[in-house]
């Protein structure tokens, strides 16, 4: 038996006005979606505990069966692991964004957070821009190491985990009650935005219509993650397909295999089908029990506010990778089981993450099912099927 597991991120959402009441996963064209609704197992999942952040470090752990109340330290720890970053215990990881800052007010402290992503910044723009902070500044304590986009990380030693606000939970808000308590870092988030604001970087940028990539944004911050392996929790030797830091370093804590798919970018034009056929592959010829294909882009357009976008990476969901997929599975002569789900809901009204329950799809290939019904929020509550955490439904899906 073969397991894999596809994840929308933030693909959930609430019924929306402009679709007649509709959420985008009812609204999105989803065939291969809906024809296997017909024939899975459908419900919903708690997979933020409660009192803890609906964060995709969070959501993620624990669809993967890991009990974020016991194994959660933090968000960049974890990407901490996927670019290589020897932690020691005493270290603090915290994540470095590039961000949009809004230009117009002359102190730094009135300025309104415009952009969490700069526009998706390339790595290699972000590379230079990062280059340029760091030959600025000159800390014994504080390390900087480039990560994916506008994700990087910073090491502050011996530092302290204090809380930091989520560029994304902001948007169109004035940063002034958001910015970090610490003088240090505040002060490098101001001298940042001198020294970026009109980085020849950003002139191009501006000139080809996209927002500056024109301060850094610290949150994030935890300590040294320890995660069991995977294969010893579950029985199940793995890998993981992703474009995003956080996820990578979660195989890594995890003892998962990191598999790199060229094109893979996290945004809507990712590589779908590099990625499905990175997944197939994996079980069908490298031999791995189990595979998490995982992709950003729904949750990205719904950060940006774009609905028309976070529909468009559903269907592409389920046309370029659930589809694919699917039919490379049934083509190996394989038994396995699917789960297809979001970790978290990420509503476009909203532009942030939500803690309420997602619906899950499980399909098994050696006991298909019949049914009525297709695969959204909707049905998946009317369907009666419930888990309450992220860590039961691997158990039950990995069937240890």
């Amino acid at each position: 038996m073969k397991y894999a597991v596809i994840l929308g991120d933030g693909m959930s959402d609430e019924p929306i006005s402009q679709l007649d009441g509709m959420t985008p996963m009812e609204y999105a064209k989803t065939p291969m979606m809906d024809e296997l609704a017909s024939k899975s197992e459908i419900g919903i999942v708690h997979t933020i505990p409660e009192g803890m952040k609906p964060g995709s470090d969070v959501a993620n752990l624990s669809v993967l069966g890991y009990d974020p109340r016991q194994y959660y330290t933090g968000r960049s720890p974890l990407e901490a692991l996927s670019i290589g970053v020897d932690m020691a215990d005493s270290d603090v990881a915290i994540r470095c964004n590039i961000v949009t800052i809004s230009e117009d007010e002359p102190n730094y402290e009135d300025k309104t957070m415009i952009d969490h992503s700069a526009d998706e910044i390339s790595t290699e723009e972000a590379e230079e821009l990062l280059n340029a902070v760091k030959a600025e500044f000159d800390y014994d304590k504080i390390q900087f190491y480039l990560g994916t986009s506008y994700r990087h990380c910073v090491i502050w030693k011996d530092g302290e985990v204090l809380t930091y606000a989520q560029p994304h939970d902001i948007l169109e808000q004035k940063i002034t009650e958001y910015l970090p308590a610490e003088d240090i870092f505040l002060q490098m988030q101001k001298r940042s935005y001198e020294i970026l604001n009109n980085h020849p970087v950003n002139q191009a940028r501006r000139e080809k219509g996209l927002n500056p990539a024109n301060s850094l944004w610290f949150w994030g911050a935890g300590t040294k993650p320890t995660l069991d392996s995977f294969e010893d929790k579950y029985g199940k030797s793995g890998a993981m397909i992703s474009a995003v830091d956080l996820l990578k370093g979660i195989a890594v804590g995890a003892g998962l295999h990191n598999i790199t798919v060229v094109g893979a970018n996290a945004g809507l034009n990712t590589n779908y089908e590099g990625k499905a056929k990175a997944g197939i592959e994996a079980v069908t010829k490298d031999g791995f029990d189990f595979f998490y294909l995982h992709v950003e882009a729904p949750d990205e357009m719904a950060h940006q506010g774009s609905l028309e976008k976070k529909i468009k990476a559903i269907e592409n969901i389920d046309e370029r990778v659930i589809k694919l997929v699917k039919a490379g599975l049934d083509a190996s002569g394989e038994d396995y089981r699917m789960i297809v789900l979001p970790d978290h809901p990420t509503p476009v009204k909203l532009r942030t993450h939500t803690s309420d329950a997602v619906p899950y799809m499980l399909y098994d290939s050696t006991k298909e099912q019949k049914h009525s019904w297709k695969y959204n929020e909707r049905e998946a509550i009317a369907s009666g099927n419930k888990y309450n955490s992220g860590c039961a439904l691997m158990e039950y899906f990995t069937r240890k």
